[in-house]
């Protein structure tokens, strides 16, 4: 399946690319961003990062054919702080996050990302290199941190029947695949959620996800880094894909928009009044149109908000 990059235009027009500046694609992918702030940039530079190595040799292939005006960088986009610094970089006058697992990686059954392959072997790294995968998650984590992470990650009703389910069948045999967690799932909950038209696992495999490559830290940690290094002037725009992440991306954004606290008490000049680093661009999360939702299925969740620098 082709990858469709999720409100393309949406997220590419509000970053305000100018031809000069430096920017950054915190989540390469298989390049659908990257490939539009490139086309845009004449003496400037993109730094993309990506700790897939798939999507890595796919996109540097596919950005080449435009211009040699980027860096790939294999990281993860909560340390594009520290990496930027490491090649000379302190400041970028755009920065776009697209957070959560790409449409290839949930197509591709040896990742072990989807419930729809049944036969997979449990995995969900979205870096190969690490030793945390869905296996050891799912045989090797306790009743209760099961149940936390069912309950933090997946907002399961069903967390301890299910986490205790797992517990029993282990007991008997490693649990090894996609195939076999969703059947245990199933077997865990009443049949009147089972019958639902949502898939009894979903909650439970993107719980998993997230604790496996540490998604939700990953983003606060981001996104403060992204405020830190953006030039005055500078955008940062991401796009989740679920409420937690962006309730994250909210709260965020939120407190870097307010202006620090003053005591009323305190008589001071409203011309005197400190104001907040940045300014909301979208007081609203952008989502998509009728025509992308008619395309890709996975726009549907997805929520866009966008904040700048004050100058």
């Amino acid at each position: 399946m082709e990858h469709y990059s999720v409100l393309l235009n949406e997220a590419i027009e509000g970053l305000n690319i100018r031809p000069e500046g430096i920017y950054v694609d915190g989540t390469l992918g298989r390049g659908g961003h990257s490939s539009e702030i490139l086309k845009r940039l004449s003496t400037g530079h993109l730094y993309s990062f990506d700790i897939d190595d798939e999507a890595f040799e796919y996109s540097r292939q596919r950005l080449s054919q435009i211009s040699d005006k980027f860096t790939l960088i294999k990281a993860n986009f909560a340390d594009m702080k520290e990496e930027l610094e490491n090649r000379g970089i302190y400041g970028v006058d755009g920065i776009l996050l697209d957070i959560g697992v790409s449409s290839p990686q949930f197509d591709e059954a040896e990742r072990g990302f989807s419930y729809r392959f049944e036969d997979s072997r449990l995995d969900m790294r979205m870096d190969r290199s690490q030793s945390l995968d869905a296996r050891k998650v799912v045989n090797e984590y306790d009743y209760s941190d099961l149940v936390r992470i069912f309950y933090k990650y997946g907002e399961e009703t069903y967390a301890k029947q299910i986490a205790r389910k797992i517990e029993a069948e282990r007991a008997k045999a490693p649990i090894e695949t996609t195939g076999q967690l969703v059947d245990i799932i199933r077997s865990a909950l009443p049949a009147k959620v089972v019958s639902r038209h949502k898939h009894p696992a979903k909650k439970v495999f993107q719980a998993i996800r997230i604790e496996v490559n540490g998604e939700l830290e990953n983003l606060e940690k981001g996104l403060n880094s992204a405020l830190d290094i953006l030039n005055p002037c500078g955008r940062l725009a991401v796009i989740s894909f679920h409420s937690l992440e962006d309730q994250i991306v909210k709260t965020t954004f939120k407190i870097a928009s307010q202006p620090p606290h003053i005591d009323k008490r305190i008589p001071v000049r409203e011309s005197d009044l400190e104001k907040a680093g940045f300014e909301l661009i979208t007081r609203k999360p952008v989502t998509a149109g009728e025509r992308e939702l008619e395309e890709n299925h996975r726009s549907h969740s997805a929520k866009l908000r966008i904040i700048e620098k004050r100058g």
